[in-house]
């Protein structure tokens, strides 16, 4: 590619004449409004269309109107001006120590016990902080388009090079099941379990659903299809209410807040199945922030979730990690 090539089809402020034009619909009213002269504006919208080699503006009509090629410029010049207006306010804040914005995406079965954590302590190094709750999938996929700055879930993208991964907790499967209900404890009862109770699941949509469900293939168990759902708390919700039993995790019960008199946890008969959460960022760009909001997450779950699972179901005690 030669350099000709490679430069850049305009500049900044042909694209603020550009869109000057656009909403004044008029090369002189754009002009009055930017403070120069009509030629200038005119000369810049010219030089414009010259270097991206289509028409913008279609100037047969009065006022004169966008061409669809100059649509999608408008769109796309707002959104590129917008981030450079802003380019200063980030780097001023950056010299005070803090960041201008962080956007953070967040695993829903982490949601009540992190989300005030995590708020808290990225507060304090952003002026503008956003939390998104859902499933890790969609977090992962707005990381790696820039739209999340870093998320905490149960992928570690692990197949995704440039990223820096912090593990927070491993932690089992475990079965769940109705209060006063006959827990099975080898695989061959946890084929037949289905024949009392019906077998609640975790959506596809989910890590965790996909994980069981090839857990299961694995152990050549088939529940029959029925109840699926995207949150811990759908799931454990009808177990509590004597609905069906489920495979689930500590956190994912202990994020539900339900108490031990109306559900009973065992653990997960066969081949241990474990998850991972972690949080991933891209590689170096937030600087040592990720591993110490890492440390601040761990120490807040130990405080609200994982002392007390080791209280409620002590046979864990060895096994969050």
């Amino acid at each position: 590619m030669t350099a000709r090539q490679n430069r850049l089809p305009f500049d900044l402020h042909a694209l603020e004449a550009f869109l000057a034009v656009c909403e004044a619909r008029s090369m002189a009213a754009a002009a009055k409004k930017l403070s120069l002269t009509q030629p200038a504006i005119s000369q810049a919208i010219a030089d414009l269309e010259t270097r991206t080699r289509v028409k913008l503006f279609d100037r047969s009509v009065r006022p004169i109107a966008l061409t669809p090629a100059g649509e999608i410029m408008r769109q796309r010049a707002s959104a590129l001006l917008s981030e450079a207006r802003q380019i200063t306010t980030a780097i001023r804040h950056t010299a005070r120590g803090r960041l201008a914005l962080i956007r953070a995406g967040l695993v829903d079965s982490l949601s009540r016990a992190l989300t005030g954590p995590v708020a808290s302590f990225l507060a304090e190094h952003a002026e503008q902080v956003s939390i998104q709750s859902g499933l890790t999938a969609s977090h992962a996929g707005s990381l790696l388009t820039r739209n999340l700055d870093l998320f905490i879930g149960v992928d570690d993208m692990s197949d995704i090079e440039g990223l820096d991964r912090f593990e927070l907790l491993n932690e089992p499967y475990i079965l769940v099941f109705p209060d006063k209900t006959k827990v099975p404890r080898s695989i061959a009862e946890l084929a037949e379990a289905a024949d009392r109770l019906p077998f609640l699941r975790y959506s596809a949509r989910s890590r965790t659903g996909m994980d069981i469900e090839r857990h299961l293939r694995r152990l050549n168990i088939d529940f029959p299809h029925g109840l699926e759902f995207d949150t811990p708390f759908g799931v454990t919700d009808m177990v509590a209410r004597g609905k069906g039993f489920a495979i689930s995790t500590p956190v994912c019960v202990a994020e539900t807040a339900f108490d031990g008199n109306r559900i009973r946890t065992a653990p997960l008969p066969g081949p241990s199945l474990r998850r991972t959460l972690t949080l991933v960022s891209r590689r170096q760009e937030l600087g040592p922030l990720p591993r110490e909001l890492t440390r601040a997450c761990k120490a807040a779950l130990e405080r609200s979730v994982l002392a007390g699972l080791r209280e409620t179901m002590p046979w864990l005690r060895d096994e969050l990690r």
